[in-house]
């Protein structure tokens, strides 16, 4: 099925221009490492970033193929660009455009948003593009290589990522694109009930029926070093399954090699044990070596250099179970690390104010690492404000997670930024306390949010975590509870594609409810603790935290697809969704406002006084849902909440979509530093310009790449 691409809607998949490149400042941080730290971790950041052709694999065909393309012109050109512009004949215009593309490309490490993943393309004409290809001989072999794939073409579908079933683009299933979801969730299930898990796999299709290939610098562990001892079944269909080692084994090698030499810089035996457990699983492709990395890692709290890296989310697998590789290297902020503790200490008397009884909860809440991160490395697709890993559930119920907010990107700034859909006399209010009102909803949203809340399981055939016999009673319907996990189920394998976004929308609503207790917005240095004080500064954060969740509700719109009619990204989804949540409190409390027939003055009015009688009890009764459908595993109810109040009506497609998409704000890119060995075997930082030249130029010096 393809659908020709008009002009019109060819415009919102234009590459940014420009794109808004920020630099991801670290200096003093990491000047303040002692000598045996930085070498610690110099060699894990070359880990990360030797996945970078993992990701670029992992997003679209062409993807290597154009990153290749960056460097070689870069080379070439010895970074000279008016140069290039002249020996291609092309304008300074037509050079920008072509910059723009790369820093957006290299940012994104693909032709896919990181965030939203629809397809940018190009805004210089396919001739113009030649014309540059044309200066080597090396840049107009790769050039040949994507020279369609790069722009549009005619195909809707393929701006998007997703089931290849469905006309999208996934090379989670490469060289497949006959493959259909069931076929998918087949295979996928059928691993599941041999306990293989699926983090560093894709699927081929092949002619009898499907190879899984597994990540690893190895092409063939011996049964000792594998998760399963088998690696060939037949279906009852009589397709077979076949396991497939050394996925990206070039790529691993490298990796693991650096592992193992950070290893030798270990701070203690956490750390060490860490280090071996990745080198096994990167080496062998075990991902139960990968689990015991993440138990370690969950154990070594506070060091000074903090890091994790391997197959980690799963939002960009249109199944919703595969990995994308990344990485990330940081240092402690301790300041800001201070609040978060508190908040952590804390957490035990808040967790029951919220919309369920103990029964729904973890019976001990296990307190987390919470950590504020300057960054210095973070190879990946894109970087989040806030991470919260891991994501096994098994791990999380019983040594515990980290959390962690990413100070320098989330204080990261474009000079004169502008913010649509706030009214005039919210701005100023709004300006003063966006960064910590945001602060306060990643710390809430990562900490308690992904923290709180028990799974009810069958743990093993006739082994219950609650009380079989007495059922815990449901808030929802009164009565005992019907549904549960069975052995073997997982919260990502039951509720599949909907698992990323819904689980965002329970972390997102856990911080809208409990931002709304005075004295945590005190631990963050905001007010005295007052009950209902919302005329303080503390109230300011308050108003702001809501009014920024409203306002990133509207923003989503811009990565709902009308054509497929489906979300492009977890967090916008689940953003939407408390938008109308707060809406349907009623005019009373939040309503959109404009004059213009085109909504070209769309704002948002939110009353700061009914936050806590309308806001939050509104809050309250959507999470509480969320949260019972999770806990119960009851996929079909949750899927039908979640789908209704997700659903974008004719007025949010057809007018407020279009008055976010005139308004949209190019999303930040980070030129990031490297870092080297020099003769006396000390490292050193090497930063660059926060420009499309700097952040080639960033790319091009990592030769291991």
């Amino acid at each position: 099925m393809s659908a020709s691409i008009d002009s019109e809607t060819l415009k919102q998949y234009l590459a940014d221009s420009p794109p808004t490149i920020v630099p991801l400042a670290i200096k003093p941080h990491f000047e303040a490492l002692t000598d045996k730290e930085k070498l610690y971790a110099h060699h894990i950041s070359i880990a990360c970033f030797a996945g970078t052709r993992i990701v670029l694999r992992q997003v679209s065909p062409e993807s290597e193929h154009i990153y290749d393309f960056i460097v070689a012109l870069h080379k070439h050109s010895k970074g000279d660009y008016a140069a290039l512009a002249k020996e291609a004949g092309l304008s300074q215009e037509e050079i920008d455009a072509y910059l723009d593309y790369a820093a957006q490309f290299l940012g994104n490490n693909g032709n896919y948003k990181s965030f939203g993943d629809s397809k940018f393309v190009p805004r210089l004409e396919p001739r113009q593009l030649k014309a540059l290809a044309t200066v080597s001989k090396e840049a107009l072999g790769l050039y040949d290589k994507f020279k369609d794939a790069i722009y549009a073409g005619n195909d809707v579908g393929k701006l998007h990522l997703g089931y290849p079933g469905a006309g999208h683009v996934s090379t989670y299933y490469p060289d497949s694109p006959n493959i259909t979801k069931e076929e998918i969730a087949g295979v996928s299930d059928f691993l599941e009930s041999k306990g293989l898990l699926p983090e560093n796999t894709r699927v081929r299709k092949t002619g009898d029926g499907f190879e899984v290939l597994i990540a690893s610098a190895l092409d063939s562990p011996s049964s000792e070093q594998r998760d399963l001892k088998e690696s060939e079944w037949s279906l009852d269909d009589g397709k077979k399954v076949k396991l497939v080692f050394g996925d990206y084994s070039k790529e691993m090698s490298t990796i693991a090699y650096h592992i193992e030499e950070a290893k030798k810089y270990a701070a203690n035996d956490h750390e060490t044990e860490m280090m071996e457990e990745y080198s096994k699983s990167f080496r062998t492709g075990s991902l139960q070596a990968f689990k015991k990395s993440q138990m370690a890692w969950v154990q070594d709290k506070g060091p000074e250099v903090e890091s994790d890296i391997g197959f980690i989310e799963t939002y960009r697998d249109p199944h919703g179970i595969r990995g994308e590789w990344e990485g990330f290297v940081a240092m402690v902020n301790k300041e800001r690390t201070r609040a978060f503790g508190k908040l952590v200490e804390t957490a035990p008397k808040y967790i029951p104010l919220l919309p369920w009884k103990k029964e729904f909860e973890k019976d001990k809440f296990l307190s987390p690492d919470f950590t504020s991160l300057e960054v210095l490395t973070f190879a990946g697709s894109g970087i989040p404000a806030g991470i919260n890993i891991p994501n096994y559930d098994d791990i999380r119920q019983n040594f515990g997670f980290k959390n962690v907010s990413l100070g320098n990107i989330l204080s990261a700034k474009a000079p004169n930024e502008s913010i649509p859909f706030i009214k005039e006399k919210d701005l100023a209010t709004y300006q003063k306390y966006r960064d910590p009102a945001f602060e306060v909803q990643v710390g809430l949203h990562e900490l308690l949010g992904h923290g709180c809340g028990k799974l009810l399981q069958e743990t093993s055939p006739g082994v219950f975590n609650f009380d079989e016999e007495n059922p815990p009673i449901s808030p929802l319907s009164g009565k005992p509870i019907t549904t549960w996990y069975k052995p073997g189920q997982t919260w990502g394998s039951t509720f599949g594609t909907i698992a990323a976004s819904y689980e965002e929308c329970r972390a997102e609503c856990v911080a809208m409810a409990l931002s709304c207790e005075f004295p945590i917005l005190q631990l963050f240095g905001f007010g005295d603790g007052t009950p209902n004080s919302l005329d303080s500064e503390a109230g300011d954060v308050l108003f702001t935290a809501y009014l920024q969740m409203a306002r990133a509700g509207i923003a989503a719109l811009e990565f709902w697809d009308p054509k497929s009619r489906k979300w492009g990204q977890a967090h916008m989804q689940a953003r939407f969704s408390i938008l109308r949540t707060f809406l349907n409190a009623g005019v009373e409390f939040c309503q959109l406002e404009w004059e213009q027939e085109d909504l070209s003055d769309l704002t948002i009015r939110l009353e700061r006084d009914r936050i806590l009688d309308l806001g939050r009890p509104a809050v309250d009764a959507y999470l509480q849902k969320l949260h019972i459908y999770k806990a119960t595993a009851d996929v079909k109810a949750a899927t039908r909440m979640y789908d209704e109040i997700t659903d974008v009506e004719p007025f949010y497609e057809n007018m407020v979509r279009p008055a976010v998409l005139r308004k949209k704000t190019p999303r930040k890119v980070f030129v990031q530093a490297n870092t080297v060995v020099d003769e006396g075997g000390k490292v050193a930082l090497r930063e660059y310009e926060a420009n499309a030249k700097g952040m080639i130029q960033s790319c091009v010096e990592r030769e291991y790449v």
